[in-house]
C-alpha cells in the first residue's frame, strides 16, 4: 500500500507540470484516431472551400448586423452566431450540421461546433469564435478542447475556425447589442494548445455526511 501511495504522489507531482505547445493535429489524432488535414493554398479544392468560407463570413456579418445580438456578456455572443454560420453554409450549397459523436448522436457542446460537407463530398469541421479587438493579442484563454467518450471528431478532415470581431453598438437595460465589425478564417491544424490538469468532485461527494462537521 505504501508503494502505491508513493507512486500516486509521483503521478500527482507530474501533473503540476502542465504540457505546453501541443499541436491540435497531434491531439486530435491521439484522441480520435483521425487525421487533421492542413489547408493547402496550392490545392484547388481547398482554395474553393476558402472562397465559400469567405462568402459565409460576409453573409454572417451582414445577417447579424441587421438586428444585432442582445447579450449581457460578450463570451455568450459566439453561441448565437453559430446558427447564422450554419445558415450561410447551407445558403452557399454546403451541407452543415452539428457533428455526430462516435455513437452517432449529435452533440452541441464541445469542440468542434459545426461539420460541413463541401461540394467535393469532403468532411470539414468548423469552430465559431468571437473576439474583441482590445484583447486579441492578450494571453486570455479562448479555445478549449476536452477529452470525451463522446468526442465529436469522427473523420479525417480539415479543421477551420471562423472568428468575428464584435463590438457593442448600444446598451439596452442590463444587456448589450452586439454587432460584427470584421472576421478572420483560421486553419487550426497547427494551433498549439496547453494542457492544465484539474481535480474535481460532484455535490454528492462534497456534501457527504462524513465530511460535514457542523450545519444548521
Amino acid at each position: 500500500m505504501n508503494e502505491i501511495s508513493q507512486e500516486l504522489k509521483g503521478v500527482i507531482a507530474q501533473m503540476l507540470k502542465p504540457l505546453n505547445g501541443l499541436s491540435l493535429d497531434i491531439i486530435i489524432e491521439g484522441l480520435s484516431g483521425n487525421s487533421v488535414i492542413p489547408f493547402d493554398k496550392n490545392n484547388q479544392k481547398d482554395i474553393e472551400v476558402l472562397k465559400i468560407l469567405t462568402k459565409v463570413a460576409n453573409k454572417t456579418l451582414e445577417d447579424v448586423n441587421i438586428k444585432g445580438i442582445l447579450r449581457p456578456r460578450p463570451n455568450e455572443v459566439g453561441n448565437d452566431i453559430e446558427p447564422f454560420v450554419k445558415e450561410a453554409l447551407n445558403h452557399f450549397g454546403y451541407t452543415s450540421n452539428t457533428p455526430k459523436t462516435s455513437a452517432g448522436k449529435r452533440k452541441s457542446t464541445g469542440y468542434p461546433d459545426i461539420e460541413f460537407i463541401d461540394k467535393y463530398d469532403r468532411v470539414n469541421y468548423l469552430e465559431c469564435k468571437t473576439y474583441n479587438i482590445d484583447n486579441i493579442n492578450t494571453t486570455q484563454r479562448s479555445f478549449y478542447l476536452s477529452p470525451s467518450k463522446e468526442f465529436k471528431v469522427t473523420k479525417d478532415a480539415h479543421h477551420f475556425g471562423i472568428s468575428f470581431e464584435v463590438y457593442v453598438q448600444k446598451s439596452i437595460g442590463n444587456k448589450h447589442l452586439y454587432k460584427i465589425k470584421s472576421w478572420k478564417i483560421l486553419d487550426l491544424s497547427k494551433l498549439t494548445l496547453d494542457v492544465k490538469y484539474e481535480f474535481n468532485a460532484d455535490n454528492k461527494r462534497l456534501y457527504d455526511s462524513n465530511l460535514i462537521i457542523a450545519q444548521k
